[in-house]
């Protein structure tokens, strides 16, 4: 499940992965090998678990046209693959470092293989390239990349980057997405009707009879990013000192707010503790199903934006098979049953029939252009704008 758009951990007592792969997530749950001898081409990848299905990397090897060694290796979370990437290029962690790397969890010991591909969240970019843990995909490469010229703009404006990872338009081509999702409202139905109304969009958390019946994210850019959306803002303003209005709003939202968490908060929702909450769809798509009492929706006025990525280690070479895995994901009928099957939405513009699709998915999965182009990736703010960020939730959360 996607919820590592921050490196940030929060432990819970109860593990809300074993929750959520209980409700019948779909994972690649194994490393999936090709048969081979040990001087057979291989291409290694370490992915984000549930991100592929199985079916696909068996028809990927039925595609190639010779016998390769396909090393697939899921990994339960994000922050495990960017220390991942650390550890290959001999970089630890330290308190001196900037803030992402000061929450990720220490890692004993590193695969002494180094991957040819490997997931990455589009929030973890900037620091990976900082710290020169990926290279660029050579300009070759993407040109015989048969999707590129497919991809909306916004997409290939996500991947392209100076060598200090800021958004370059004539930057080099850094990654290759191939799934995306957003932060989005979900809520229980009967609860709701009582009060006679269902939600459609950000201003609806401060509506009346919600008082103590909502659970938020615990991130304050997710939280003070709504805020702002709400405001007509940007979820990436730096300078939280220019909006008026702000710390009333979220001091008027808090009032709402049962908890805050970015592990527990469908399990009070499931039970009817709280009656509505604000996650990622990456987590909530998957139990709708499993859950009919719930709905979600994607805010009208725009939302946060996530992406799952391809990228390649330092000092891996470009290797053939790599660049036609990539290939393979953008085919249209391969994206559109990635998106299906992991139930999340694809970079890839590719029409679903309502008829794959189970009725509480439909409206969540085909995207809507209107919202979508209202949407925004959170980009890696300044140090000194983070600061500001977590001191004003910390502030809001202590009254």
């Amino acid at each position: 499940m996607h919820n590592q758009k921050f490196p940030i951990s929060h432990p819970k007592s109860l593990n809300r992965r074993s929750f959520l792969m209980s409700a019948g997530g779909l994972a690649l749950s194994q490393m999936l090998v090709g048969c081979g001898n040990s001087n057979q081409t291989q291409l290694n990848i370490q992915l984000l678990r549930g991100s592929i299905p199985s079916q696909i990397v068996r028809k990927f090897r039925q595609s190639l046209q010779q016998q390769v060694q396909l090393n697939f290796s899921p990994v339960e979370q994000i922050p495990d693959l960017f220390k991942q990437l650390q550890g290959w290029q001999n970089k630890s962690t330290t308190t001196d470092e900037p803030f992402w790397n000061r929450f990720i969890p220490f890692r004993k010991s590193q695969p002494k293989v180094v991957s040819d591909l490997v997931t990455l969240g589009d929030y973890w970019l900037k620091a990976a390239i900082e710290q020169k843990l990926i290279q660029p995909l050579e300009e070759t490469e993407v040109n015989q990349l048969k999707q590129w010229s497919t991809l909306n703009e916004r997409w290939q404006q996500l991947v392209k980057r100076d060598n200090q990872g800021n958004l370059d338009t004539q930057g080099n081509v850094w990654a290759a997405p191939y799934r995306w999702g957003s932060t989005m409202i979900v809520y229980h139905r009967q609860k709701l009707q009582s009060l006679g109304w269902t939600p459609e969009d950000w201003s609806d958390l401060w509506r009346d009879g919600l008082q103590q019946r909502i659970s938020l994210l615990d991130q304050s850019r997710e939280v003070i990013g709504l805020v702002l959306k709400k405001l007509g803002k940007s979820y990436n303003t730096e300078n939280l000192d220019t909006i008026a209005d702000l710390e009333n709003e979220l001091r008027t939202l808090n009032q709402q707010v049962k908890l805050y968490s970015s592990n527990n908060y469908l399990e009070p929702l499931i039970i009817g503790d709280t009656w509505l909450a604000v996650g990622w769809s990456s987590d909530i798509i998957p139990i709708l199903s499993r859950y009919p009492q719930l709905a979600a929706v994607v805010p009208k006025s725009g939302t946060a934006m996530w992406a799952d990525l391809w990228v390649r280690p330092t000092g891996r070479k470009k290797d053939t098979f790599a660049s036609q895995w990539i290939d393979f994901c953008w085919q249209p009928d391969i994206a559109k049953q990635i998106s299906v099957l992991t139930r999340s939405n694809s970079p890839i513009i590719s029409n679903i029939a309502q008829s794959d699709m189970q009725e509480p998915l439909r409206n969540l999965l085909q995207s809507n252009h209107a919202v979508f182009d209202k949407s925004e990736f959170l980009l890696a703010l300044p140090p000194s704008a983070m600061k500001q960020y977590e001191t004003l939730f910390a502030k809001i959360k202590q009254e």
